[in-house]
């Protein structure tokens, strides 16, 4: 029964990990950003890019982090797609949440502030 945990473990690491790989790489953040976003060194993020770091549950700061994460990319997703308008809003200046989102959500705070708007948002369509 323990490796059935173990493994099952091991996958929702695997899928994580693979999800906050490829929503950066969709949204063209950087390294560095995703470093902030998740509470990572650089070196640590750059071997989470390199497929030689898995995120895990146990170490729960960064698996809420990219589960948040990977919230924000499905709802932006939702809402203007993966492509250049999501790239541009990520930038852009947003008068309601006071900031850019991409800068934003280098902090805890503004991860969920930049949920719960694109989350208002998603609920309109």
């Amino acid at each position: 029964m323990r490796a059935n945990s173990t493994s099952q473990t091991s996958q929702a690491s695997m899928t994580l990990s693979k999800a906050v790989i490829k929503a950066a790489e969709l949204l063209h953040l950087k390294q560095l950003s995703v470093a902030r976003i998740l509470g990572l060194s650089t070196a640590t993020a750059s071997r989470l890019h390199a497929g030689t770091y898995l995120l895990s549950p146990e170490r729960g700061k960064e698996w809420e982090l990219a589960l948040l994460f990977v919230r924000v990319f499905r709802s932006l997703d939702a809402v203007l797609g993966h492509g250049d308008a999501a790239k541009k809003w990520l930038s852009g200046n947003n008068l309601a949440l006071n900031g850019r989102p991409a800068e934003l959500m280098e902090n805890t705070e503004g991860l969920i502030r930049v949920l719960h708007y694109l989350d208002a948002h998603r609920g309109r369509i």
